[in-house]
Protein backbone atom coordinates (compact mmCIF):
# COMPACT_ATOMS: atom_id res chain seq x y z
CA UNK A 1 0.00 0.00 0.00
CA UNK A 2 1.40 3.29 -1.18
CA UNK A 3 2.16 6.11 1.90
CA UNK A 4 -0.04 8.59 2.00
CA UNK A 5 0.35 11.98 0.11
CA UNK A 6 0.85 14.83 2.62
CA UNK A 7 -1.95 16.38 1.64
CA UNK A 8 -3.74 13.41 3.29
CA UNK A 9 -2.13 13.91 6.30
CA UNK A 10 -5.16 16.25 7.34
CA UNK A 11 -8.14 13.80 7.60
CA UNK A 12 -8.97 11.36 10.00
CA UNK A 13 -5.95 9.11 10.93
CA UNK A 14 -7.83 5.50 9.45
CA UNK A 15 -5.79 3.27 12.05
CA UNK A 16 -7.80 4.61 14.72
CA UNK A 17 -10.56 3.54 12.61
CA UNK A 18 -13.12 5.79 15.43
CA UNK A 19 -16.54 6.91 14.07
CA UNK A 20 -16.51 10.42 15.20
CA UNK A 21 -18.45 12.78 17.00
CA UNK A 22 -21.04 12.85 13.64
CA UNK A 23 -21.33 8.85 13.72
CA UNK A 24 -21.39 8.58 17.76
CA UNK A 25 -24.49 6.66 18.47
CA UNK A 26 -27.69 8.79 18.24
CA UNK A 27 -30.82 8.01 19.84
CA UNK A 28 -29.41 4.36 21.51
CA UNK A 29 -31.83 2.42 23.53
CA UNK A 30 -31.43 -1.35 24.51
CA UNK A 31 -32.39 -2.78 21.39
CA UNK A 32 -31.41 -0.20 18.20
CA UNK A 33 -28.89 2.64 17.43
CA UNK A 34 -29.02 4.99 14.79
CA UNK A 35 -26.06 5.34 11.71
CA UNK A 36 -25.89 8.14 9.77
CA UNK A 37 -24.18 8.05 6.34
CA UNK A 38 -24.24 11.73 5.40
CA UNK A 39 -21.24 12.21 3.94
CA UNK A 40 -18.93 10.43 0.69
CA UNK A 41 -17.70 6.86 1.11
CA UNK A 42 -14.29 7.07 1.67
CA UNK A 43 -11.33 4.45 1.22
CA UNK A 44 -9.46 3.13 4.43
CA UNK A 45 -6.06 4.41 2.80
CA UNK A 46 -6.63 7.55 3.48
CA UNK A 47 -9.38 7.82 6.31
CA UNK A 48 -12.49 10.40 6.43
CA UNK A 49 -11.55 14.21 4.96
CA UNK A 50 -15.05 15.83 7.17
CA UNK A 51 -16.63 13.92 9.85
CA UNK A 52 -19.76 12.96 7.74
CA UNK A 53 -17.48 10.75 5.58
CA UNK A 54 -17.27 7.37 6.40
CA UNK A 55 -14.85 4.69 5.73
CA UNK A 56 -15.14 0.45 6.22
CA UNK A 57 -12.78 0.45 9.28
CA UNK A 58 -14.97 2.82 11.12
CA UNK A 59 -18.37 0.98 10.41
CA UNK A 60 -16.79 -2.34 11.38
CA UNK A 61 -15.66 -0.81 14.77
CA UNK A 62 -19.03 0.46 15.08
CA UNK A 63 -20.90 -2.70 14.15
CA UNK A 64 -19.04 -4.43 17.19
CA UNK A 65 -19.82 -1.72 19.27
CA UNK A 66 -23.59 -1.90 18.18
CA UNK A 67 -22.81 -5.53 19.12
CA UNK A 68 -26.14 -7.10 17.31
CA UNK A 69 -28.78 -3.82 18.14
CA UNK A 70 -31.20 -3.42 15.93
CA UNK A 71 -29.58 -0.84 13.07
CA UNK A 72 -31.86 2.54 12.05
CA UNK A 73 -29.84 3.76 8.69
CA UNK A 74 -30.00 6.69 7.62
CA UNK A 75 -28.34 7.96 4.07
CA UNK A 76 -27.59 11.47 2.11
CA UNK A 77 -24.55 10.93 0.27
CA UNK A 78 -23.74 11.02 -3.34
CA UNK A 79 -21.12 8.22 -3.03
CA UNK A 80 -17.53 7.90 -3.36
CA UNK A 81 -15.20 4.39 -3.42
CA UNK A 82 -17.26 1.82 -4.79
CA UNK A 83 -14.61 -0.71 -3.56
CA UNK A 84 -15.26 0.90 0.13
CA UNK A 85 -19.40 1.01 -0.24
CA UNK A 86 -19.07 -2.44 -1.20
CA UNK A 87 -16.91 -3.58 1.73
CA UNK A 88 -19.68 -1.47 3.66
CA UNK A 89 -22.32 -3.02 2.45
CA UNK A 90 -21.21 -6.56 2.73
CA UNK A 91 -20.17 -5.75 6.97
CA UNK A 92 -23.79 -4.81 6.86
CA UNK A 93 -25.40 -7.91 5.45
CA UNK A 94 -23.61 -9.34 7.98
CA UNK A 95 -24.49 -7.43 11.10
CA UNK A 96 -27.08 -10.00 13.10
CA UNK A 97 -29.48 -6.93 14.23
CA UNK A 98 -32.23 -6.12 12.11
CA UNK A 99 -31.47 -3.45 9.82
CA UNK A 100 -33.91 -0.46 8.76
CA UNK A 101 -32.62 2.13 6.08
CA UNK A 102 -34.08 5.63 5.20
CA UNK A 103 -32.75 7.40 2.24
CA UNK A 104 -33.08 10.97 3.60
CA UNK A 105 -32.79 12.73 0.49
CA UNK A 106 -30.03 10.97 -2.00
CA UNK A 107 -28.40 7.82 -2.29
CA UNK A 108 -26.54 7.76 -5.49
CA UNK A 109 -23.63 5.74 -6.89
CA UNK A 110 -22.24 3.36 -4.24
CA UNK A 111 -24.75 4.64 -1.54
CA UNK A 112 -27.60 3.04 -3.61
CA UNK A 113 -26.15 0.22 -3.23
CA UNK A 114 -25.77 0.58 0.71
CA UNK A 115 -29.42 1.33 1.15
CA UNK A 116 -30.02 -1.90 0.18
CA UNK A 117 -28.65 -3.70 3.05
CA UNK A 118 -32.43 -2.92 4.60
CA UNK A 119 -33.16 -6.26 6.01
CA UNK A 120 -36.78 -5.93 4.48
CA UNK A 121 -37.30 -2.56 2.08
CA UNK A 122 -35.60 0.77 1.97
CA UNK A 123 -37.86 3.97 2.91
CA UNK A 124 -37.04 6.70 -0.20
CA UNK A 125 -39.40 9.45 0.96
CA UNK A 126 -41.51 10.18 -2.76
CA UNK A 127 -38.66 13.95 -3.17
CA UNK A 128 -35.76 11.73 -2.50
CA UNK A 129 -33.49 9.98 -4.92
CA UNK A 130 -31.71 6.66 -6.01
CA UNK A 131 -29.05 7.62 -8.43
CA UNK A 132 -27.39 4.61 -10.04
CA UNK A 133 -25.11 4.31 -12.72
CA UNK A 134 -21.96 2.38 -14.40
CA UNK A 135 -18.82 2.72 -12.10
CA UNK A 136 -16.04 4.80 -13.03
CA UNK A 137 -12.11 5.93 -12.63
CA UNK A 138 -9.42 8.01 -13.27
CA UNK A 139 -6.86 6.15 -14.56
CA UNK A 140 -3.58 6.98 -16.85
CA UNK A 141 -1.08 4.55 -18.03
CA UNK A 142 -0.65 2.45 -21.00
CA UNK A 143 -2.80 0.81 -22.64
CA UNK A 144 -2.27 -2.60 -20.51
CA UNK A 145 -3.07 -0.83 -17.22
CA UNK A 146 -6.25 1.01 -18.90
CA UNK A 147 -7.40 -2.37 -20.02
CA UNK A 148 -6.84 -3.82 -16.63
CA UNK A 149 -8.71 -1.06 -15.39
CA UNK A 150 -11.53 -1.30 -17.47
CA UNK A 151 -11.83 -5.03 -16.61
CA UNK A 152 -11.77 -4.40 -12.94
CA UNK A 153 -14.94 -1.58 -13.51
CA UNK A 154 -16.26 -4.17 -15.44
CA UNK A 155 -15.99 -6.64 -12.54
CA UNK A 156 -17.20 -4.62 -9.78
CA UNK A 157 -20.43 -3.52 -12.21
CA UNK A 158 -21.32 -7.16 -12.56
CA UNK A 159 -21.20 -7.69 -8.49
CA UNK A 160 -24.02 -4.12 -8.31
CA UNK A 161 -26.06 -6.09 -10.41
CA UNK A 162 -26.28 -9.59 -8.57
CA UNK A 163 -27.01 -6.71 -5.56
CA UNK A 164 -29.56 -4.75 -7.45
CA UNK A 165 -30.75 -8.02 -8.89
CA UNK A 166 -31.74 -9.73 -5.50
CA UNK A 167 -34.32 -6.18 -5.32
CA UNK A 168 -35.77 -6.09 -8.49
CA UNK A 169 -39.81 -5.16 -8.13
CA UNK A 170 -41.69 -7.41 -9.33
CA UNK A 171 -41.40 -7.91 -13.40
CA UNK A 172 -38.74 -6.18 -13.84
CA UNK A 173 -35.68 -7.40 -15.24
CA UNK A 174 -31.91 -7.12 -14.68
CA UNK A 175 -31.51 -5.63 -17.95
CA UNK A 176 -33.41 -2.87 -17.35
CA UNK A 177 -31.47 -1.79 -14.94
CA UNK A 178 -28.15 -2.25 -16.70
CA UNK A 179 -29.90 0.04 -19.23
CA UNK A 180 -30.96 2.34 -16.44
CA UNK A 181 -27.19 2.62 -15.05
CA UNK A 182 -25.63 3.61 -18.50
CA UNK A 183 -27.70 6.47 -19.02
CA UNK A 184 -27.06 7.53 -15.75
CA UNK A 185 -30.66 7.36 -13.96
CA UNK A 186 -31.64 9.78 -10.58
CA UNK A 187 -35.36 7.88 -9.39
CA UNK A 188 -37.09 9.68 -7.05
CA UNK A 189 -38.85 7.57 -4.50
CA UNK A 190 -41.87 7.19 -6.44
CA UNK A 191 -39.70 6.16 -9.37
CA UNK A 192 -37.74 3.85 -7.11
CA UNK A 193 -40.56 2.00 -6.38
CA UNK A 194 -41.20 0.95 -9.82
CA UNK A 195 -38.29 -0.75 -10.55
CA UNK A 196 -37.17 -1.67 -7.01
CA UNK A 197 -38.72 -3.44 -3.94
CA UNK A 198 -38.15 -0.17 -1.70
CA UNK A 199 -40.98 1.56 0.16
CA UNK A 200 -42.27 5.23 -0.55
CA UNK A 201 -41.74 7.50 2.10
CA UNK A 202 -43.55 11.10 2.97
CA UNK A 203 -41.61 14.17 1.50
CA UNK A 204 -39.10 15.66 3.30
CA UNK A 205 -37.24 19.05 3.43
CA UNK A 206 -33.47 17.67 4.07
CA UNK A 207 -31.11 18.99 1.09
CA UNK A 208 -29.53 16.37 -0.39
CA UNK A 209 -25.77 16.02 -0.58
CA UNK A 210 -24.54 16.94 -4.10
CA UNK A 211 -21.29 17.96 -3.57
CA UNK A 212 -19.12 19.52 -6.59
CA UNK A 213 -17.30 16.19 -7.67
CA UNK A 214 -20.83 14.61 -7.39
CA UNK A 215 -21.03 17.72 -10.16
CA UNK A 216 -18.52 16.59 -12.28
CA UNK A 217 -18.76 13.08 -12.56
CA UNK A 218 -22.58 12.91 -13.00
CA UNK A 219 -24.29 14.05 -16.45
CA UNK A 220 -28.04 14.15 -14.92
CA UNK A 221 -28.05 15.29 -12.05
CA UNK A 222 -32.16 17.04 -11.58
CA UNK A 223 -31.85 20.81 -11.67
CA UNK A 224 -33.47 21.66 -8.17
CA UNK A 225 -30.50 19.57 -6.34
CA UNK A 226 -28.11 22.16 -8.30
CA UNK A 227 -29.97 25.15 -7.06
CA UNK A 228 -28.35 25.44 -3.68
CA UNK A 229 -25.38 25.98 -2.26
CA UNK A 230 -22.18 23.49 -2.19
CA UNK A 231 -21.84 22.14 0.81
CA UNK A 232 -17.98 22.93 0.91
CA UNK A 233 -15.82 26.15 0.35
CA UNK A 234 -13.66 26.33 -2.46
CA UNK A 235 -10.69 25.53 -0.76
CA UNK A 236 -12.33 22.46 0.28
CA UNK A 237 -13.11 21.69 -2.90
CA UNK A 238 -9.73 21.77 -4.30
CA UNK A 239 -8.59 19.64 -1.49
CA UNK A 240 -11.41 17.54 -2.24
CA UNK A 241 -10.66 17.08 -5.74
CA UNK A 242 -6.82 16.65 -5.21
CA UNK A 243 -8.03 13.58 -2.85
CA UNK A 244 -10.56 12.16 -5.64
CA UNK A 245 -7.58 12.41 -7.99
CA UNK A 246 -4.87 10.44 -5.55
CA UNK A 247 -7.93 7.92 -4.65
CA UNK A 248 -8.36 7.12 -8.45
CA UNK A 249 -4.43 6.89 -8.85
CA UNK A 250 -4.71 4.60 -6.12
CA UNK A 251 -7.04 2.07 -7.51
CA UNK A 252 -4.83 1.78 -10.54
CA UNK A 253 -1.81 0.46 -8.37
Amino acid sequence: MPKAPSILRLCKDPAKATVGKFYEFKNATDTSVDLYFYGDIVSDWWGAWQEEDQYPEAIKNFLAEAGGKDLNIYINSGGGSVFAGIAIYNMLKRYTGKKTVYVDALAGSIASVIAFADSDMPTIPSNAYLMIHKPWAVCDGNATELRKMADTLDAVESGIWAIYEEHLAEGVTIETIKELMEAETWLNGTQAAQYFRVKVGEENTIAAAVQDYTKFYCHNVPQKLLSGEAHAGQQDREKRNKIIELTMAHMGQ
